[in-house]
């Protein structure tokens, strides 16, 4: 069986935690900066987990992860 190449594009989003689970950056924090409150900045700065329904598509994506 071949092996199955990584989408180098979801590699670069996406890291995997301790327990499993992947760690994603928030959106909505490359432009039109101004009109967002200092605060919605500042939480947008953190990284959360990516939704458990994707998690069965990005295994398939991320074969070495």
């Amino acid at each position: 069986m071949p092996k199955v190449k990584t989408k180098r594009a979801a590699a670069k989003r996406f890291k995997k935690t301790g327990s499993g689970e992947l760690k994603r950056m928030k959106a909505y924090k490359s432009h039109i900066l101004t009109k967002k409150s200092t605060k919605r900045k500042r939480n947008l700065r953190k990284s959360t987990i990516a939704d458990a329904t994707n998690t069965q598509v990005m295994k398939k994506i991320l074969p070495y992860l």
